[in-house]
C-alpha cells in the first residue's frame, strides 16, 4: 500500500523527537520511530537502537547483522535498558535519511527465528517482529528485543560467522554488547557485570524521591459552624408558620408545589422535626464531607525513581494525623447538602437526579485513598515509575484536612514496594498546611458570595 514514507522529507522540516518513554509495541510506536530515523538517519542510532538502510534476511551476513544485533541488545544491563524504550531494544530495516525504502516483502518471522537460532541458541529470548508497508511489494521491518532482566546469564553467540566485512564477523562462544550506536564484543567489566546480572545482584536499590503537591487544609471550628447551622435550622423550623402575604389561588399552588412548610399540619410538623433529629448525626457528618470538599484544595504527589525503572510499583503514603474527604469543584457547593433543611423544597419538575460532585473514577485509575484510624492513606499503582522521569497525580481527587488547626505541617510516610522484587522502600517527608482559616469565614465567602 502506499506510504508516504517513501517519499524524502522536506529540505526544511524540523527533526521529528522521539519519545523514548513509550513501549515500542504497535503501528503507532513503530510510525513514530520511522519518522525520527527517516528526520535524522544514523544519527537515531543508539544502545536501544540501530538502523539498517537495506538488509537480505534470506543471506547469511543479513542473518548474521540481525543474530549480532539480538545479542548485544539481550546482553544490556536492566536498570541501564530501562531508561529508553522501556527497556526494549529496536533493528529498523528498510529506512534512512530523508527516505524509506523498505525491503522485499515476504519475510516471515518464525522463518527468521530459524535461520537466527543457530547464533542464539535454544534459551535466547523471544523478539517481536513489526512491518509497516511502503508499497505493494516494499515494506519497512522491525526487530525487537525484550527487555533485559534481573537474573539472566549472559547469552554469547553459537555460532561462527565470517563476513566479508569484519565488522559482521561473529565468533562462537563470544559475547557481545551495545555500544553507543554498534554492537561489540564485551570487555571485562562488561562481562563482569553480566555475571553480577545473572546472581540478580546487579539491580540498583530502588531511590525515591517523593514530594507533595499543593498543602494539606487547616481549618478550625468546622464542627462548631455545624452545630450552630443545626441548632439554626431547628430554631427557624420550630417557629409558628408565617401566613402568605399573597393568598391568591396561584401564590397557594406555587407553595404547595414547592413543599412549603406552610402546607403542613402541626401533627405533620412536629413529625418531620423528630424525622429530621434522628437523622441529625448523619446529615451533619455528610454536611461536613461536603463543606471541607467544596473549600479545601486538592494536594498532588509527584514521584521521582533516580536512575531506576520500577516495574508496577504499589506506594502508599500516609498522611499522620489528617482526615480525607472527596474533592469537589466549586460549582457544586450546595448549602443545603452543608445545611439539610427539615424540608426539602421541592422543584416544580420533580427531584431529578443530582449528578453534582459525581466524579467517574476509569477502571484502573492509578489514586486510591482511604480514612484509616486517624490518618489518611493514599495508594498509587501506576504502570511504572520511568527512570528520573516525574510522575505526578492530579490535585482533584481527594483533600486533605489536618486534624490539629494550629499544626504548621504534617508528617507522612511512604512505603514502597515493586512487582516482583521482595524488597521493600521506605521513606518520610513532612508537608506544609495551608494558611489558618476559621470555618465561618469559609463558609460566608464559599455559600453567601452574593449577599
Amino acid at each position: 500500500m502506499p506510504n508516504d514514507h517513501a517519499s524524502p522529507s522536506r529540505a526544511d522540516a524540523k527533526p521529528a523527537a522521539l519519545d523514548t518513554t513509550v513501549i515500542p509495541l504497535g503501528e503507532r510506536a513503530w510510525r513514530s520511530i520511522l519518522d525520527h530515523v527517516i528526520a535524522v538517519g544514523d544519527e537515531a542510532e543508539a544502545t536501544y537502537l540501530e538502523v539498517k538502510s537495506s538488509l537480505d534476511l534470506s543471506s547469511k551476513t543479513g542473518v548474521a547483522k540481525v543474530a549480532k544485533f539480538l545479542l548485544g541488545a539481550a546482553n544490556r544491563r536492566p536498570h541501564e535498558a530501562a531508561r529508553h524504550l522501556q527497556g526494549y531494544g529496536m533493528l529498523v530495516v528498510g529506512a534512512q535519511r530523508d527516505k524509506a525504502l523498505g525491503v522485499p516483502r515476504g519475510v516471515e518471522a518464525h522463518e527468521l527465528e530459524d535461520r537466527l537460532r543457530p547464533y542464539l541458541g535454544s534459551q535466547f529470548p523471544a523478539f517481536e517482529f513489526g512491518r509497516i508497508g511502503v508499497d505493494a511489494d516494499r515494506e519497512v521491518l522491525f526487530i525487537i528485543a525484550q527487555p533485559p532482566r534481573e537474573g539472566q546469564p549472559p547469552f554469547p553467540c553459537h555460532k561462527s560467522f565470517q563476513g566479508e566485512d569484519r565488522r559482521d564477523s561473529l565468533e562462537d562462544g563470544a559475547i557481545y554488547v551495545r555500544g553507543t550506536s554498534n554492537t561489540r564484543p564485551a570487555r571485562a567489566g562488561e562481562i563482569q557485570a553480566l555475571v553480577e546480572r545473572a546472581r540478580g545482584g546487579g539491580k540498583l536499590p530502588i531511590e525515591l524521591e517523593v514530594e507533595a503537591l499543593g498543602s494539606v487544609g487547616r481549618v478550625d471550628h468546622v464542627d462548631d459552624m455545624m452545630e450552630r447551622l443545626y441548632m439554626a435550622e431547628e430554631e427557624r423550623f420550630s417557629k409558628p408558620p408565617q401566613p402568605a402575604k399573597d393568598t391568591s389561588p396561584s401564590a397557594l399552588l406555587a407553595s404547595s408545589l414547592l413543599g412549603g412548610s406552610k402546607a403542613l399540619s402541626a401533627e405533620d410538623r412536629a413529625a418531620r422535626l423528630d424525622d429530621w433529629r434522628n437523622e441529625k448525626p448523619a446529615h451533619i457528618a455528610q454536611g461536613r464531607e461536603h463543606f471541607l470538599g467544596v473549600v479545601l484544595k486538592g494536594p498532588g504527589i509527584r514521584v521521582v525513581s533516580r536512575d531506576r525503572f520500577v516495574a508496577k510499583p504499589h506506594l502508599t503514603v500516609t498522611f499522620h494525623n489528617c482526615e480525607a474527604f472527596g474533592y469537589l469543584d466549586a460549582e457544586d457547593a450546595n448549602l443545603d447538602k452543608v445545611l439539610e433543611p427539615v424540608v426539602r423544597r421541592q422543584s416544580l419538575y420533580g427531584a431529578g437526579l443530582d449528578l453534582s460532585g459525581y466524579r467517574a473514577v476509569p477502571s484502573g485509575y492509578a489514586v486510591d485513598w482511604k480514612n484509616h484510624g486517624d490518618d489518611v492513606e493514599v495508594t498509587l499503582t501506576p504502570e511504572s515509575f520511568r527512570p528520573n522521569v516525574p510522575w505526578a497525580t492530579d490535585q482533584d481527587d481527594y483533600v486533605i484536612l489536618a486534624r490539629d488547626p494550629q499544626a504548621s505541617s504534617v508528617s507522612a510516610t511512604w512505603v514502597l514496594t515493586e512487582d516482583g522484587n521482595d524488597a521493600v522502600t521506605e521513606g518520610a517527608l513532612e508537608v506544609p498546611t495551608s494558611e489558618y482559616a476559621d470555618a465561618v469565614d469559609l463558609l460566608r465567602a464559599m455559600f453567601f458570595k452574593e449577599r
